[in-house]
């Protein structure tokens, strides 16, 4: 405690950090994967090749994904944050896809007979009703963002993770509490939020 309170204003760093990086990587995640989910909800070969191509980056290791990209981006927080999209593909762009599949052909029928055409029944009915599915990845995807980013210090990503191994490298307990206590703090605090939003979807949705 002694420490934080000598050294809070580092914390406050890092942390900022820590979320810059993660809501970053979050964000572009979804951005692809948003789009890849959508077509592969409507093609079942893309939806099996672009799963299978996901899962591939989703099992490598994250010390061996984060060293292989030093050749081709370098250090920083760049290599970190295309780690973390990479991670994140397989599981927005299943649960895009299977939001989408679980929309009930009735409703879509009953719209398209209203008039909508595939953009307007894509807008209004289907990423509505599959929103809590897709919120349900993105928590998933955010608690496994923010726990690679404590890793991807290793490539001077910074973040929390920096204070965390500084405290090991010097035997220093204090900071290794405080900077494993904040990434788990950051982490239970987005899967709560993600939750309620998902939680209020789903009552939305009923």
């Amino acid at each position: 405690m002694k420490w934080l309170i000598r050294n809070w204003d580092q914390v406050l760093q890092a942390l900022g950090e820590h979320i810059f990086v993660s809501g970053s990587a979050l964000l572009l995640a979804f951005a692809v994967s948003l789009p890849l989910g959508i077509w592969a909800a409507r093609n079942q070969r893309v939806m099996s090749i672009t799963l299978g191509i996901s899962g591939v980056l989703y099992t490598i290791p994250t010390m061996a994904l984060l060293a292989l990209l030093i050749p081709i981006v370098g250090l920083g927080k760049t290599n970190a944050i295309l780690a973390m999209v990479m991670f994140s593909l397989m599981i927005l762009i299943r649960n895009v896809a299977t939001g989408l599949r679980e929309v009930p052909a009735d409703v879509v029928d009953a719209a398209r007979g209203m008039g909508m055409d595939s953009g307007q029944i894509l807008r209004r009915i289907e990423l509505p009703l599959a929103a809590p599915i897709i919120v349900a990845g993105l928590r998933v995807a955010a608690v496994t963002v923010i726990s690679i980013t404590v890793v991807a210090a290793f490539v001077n990503a910074g973040g929390l993770g920096n204070i965390i191994f500084s405290g090991m490298s010097s035997d220093h307990a204090a900071k290794i509490w405080v900077g494993a206590l904040a990434a788990c703090l950051l982490s239970v605090l987005v899967d709560v939020s993600l939750h309620a939003v998902e939680n209020r979807l789903r009552k939305g949705t009923a």
